[in-house]
């Protein structure tokens, strides 16, 4: 019984950190690069109720997968439109990874140090839920389908009708992904893409177990 309700609970606080921190991210990059259509819109904040998409948080609480309001950026205010847009749209999956790995670090060093109880627990599940839910908003963030960010990096890549022709026909090939994952057909790539970076960001951190084990 405490078990389930502190896993809920910690979830739900790694939600509302790892969404923010991402939205922030592009916010930051685009006003950085020059853009301040995010910052007059008020994106620029952690504050969860700027960013947060209630149907896209239910998805992710429930399968995993989610997404938040979309970040609002203007690419006349950039000095190279496809450069910049692709350099804000990775800012998102970028920040999801960083706090990915050092929730895992912070995760490890919980479990070795802080002493039991409750506390102590709900701590280390929060870190644990913060660590995977970057991981799975980055893994899922990076498909090239629009409107992730993943298809602002590829638009940078591929020649302008190609580009054009993604955009163009974006509302389908959405309607296609999402339906592959109400059928479950990506589960098992997406469960594969999450558990590789898991899995090289716990050799990256395995210094820690050597250290405390």
């Amino acid at each position: 019984m405490w078990q389930m309700d502190y896993t809920v609970l910690a979830r739900a606080a790694a939600l509302l950190t790892a969404i923010p921190a991402h939205e922030a991210a592009h916010a930051f990059a685009s006003d950085l690069l020059g853009d301040p259509t995010a910052r007059s819109a008020g994106r620029l904040s952690l504050n969860p109720l700027r960013h947060l998409d209630p149907f896209g948080c239910l998805c992710l609480l429930a399968v995993g997968i989610g997404w938040a309001k979309p970040v609002p950026v203007d690419p006349r205010n950039f000095s190279r439109p496809r450069l910049d847009m692709a350099l804000t749209a990775a800012a998102g999956p970028v920040s999801n990874l960083l706090m990915a790995w050092l929730a895992l670090i912070g995760a490890k060093l919980a479990g070795w140090l802080l002493p039991a109880g409750q506390g102590s627990y709900l701590f280390y599940l929060f870190l644990l839920n913060l660590c995977l839910i970057n991981i799975s908003l980055a893994v899922f963030n990076l498909l090239p389908i629009p409107p992730f960010d993943g298809s602002r990096i590829l638009a940078a890549l591929l020649p302008g009708r190609a580009g054009a022709w993604m955009y163009r026909n974006g509302r389908w090939i959405l309607l296609a992904v999402l339906a592959l994952l109400f059928f479950g057909v990506l589960d098992r790539p997406l469960q594969f893409l999450t558990q590789t970076v898991l899995g090289y960001m716990d050799l990256c951190t395995r210094w820690i177990d050597l250290l405390l084990g």
